[in-house]
């Protein structure tokens, strides 16, 4: 079981934790750095968490409701999940090398783009479930504490 404050409080180190490494990693120097690594990591483990939390229990009271406009969030959802992780999996096989905890950039510039358009993405799923998921969620559940 999960509580829609929790969901909250992942949302919001997800987003922090975006912007922090934004800035850090403009850096090229600290891109290397332990502590820029660590941070980073904690960041995809953060986001692969949260993607599992919500697939595992969210959709299906969505889309076993009988509402069409709440299975159609589902759906959405799930497909976004979906090309996210697609997305995610990619960019780690490209840029890191996880069993070490590194960074493998060759390429800063072609790095830091591919990594801000990650965050984005990823700040985009934040805000949609705030604003579309958890609110089908309480509508549909008459639940204004548990998620899942």
């Amino acid at each position: 079981m999960i509580t829609f404050e929790e969901l909250y409080r992942q949302n919001d180190k997800i987003t922090e934790l975006s912007h922090i490494l934004s800035n850090l990693l403009q850096d090229r120097t600290l891109c290397d750095s332990e502590v820029t690594c660590d941070l980073f990591y904690r960041y995809v483990d953060a986001v692969k968490e949260h993607l599992n939390v919500t697939d595992a229990g969210m959709y299906t009271k969505l889309l076993t409701s009988g509402d069409k406009s709440a299975a159609n969030v589902a759906n959405s959802f799930m497909s976004g999940s979906q090309e996210i992780k697609r997305i995610f999996a990619s960019y780690l096989k490209k840029w890191c090398r996880a069993k070490s905890h590194k960074l493998m950039i060759k390429e800063h510039d072609k790095f830091l783009a591919e990594t801000e358009e990650l965050f984005q993405i990823v700040l985009d799923r934040v805000i949609n479930e705030t604003e579309k998921l958890y609110p089908a969620l309480r509508r549909i559940t008459g639940e204004n504490v548990r998620a899942a």
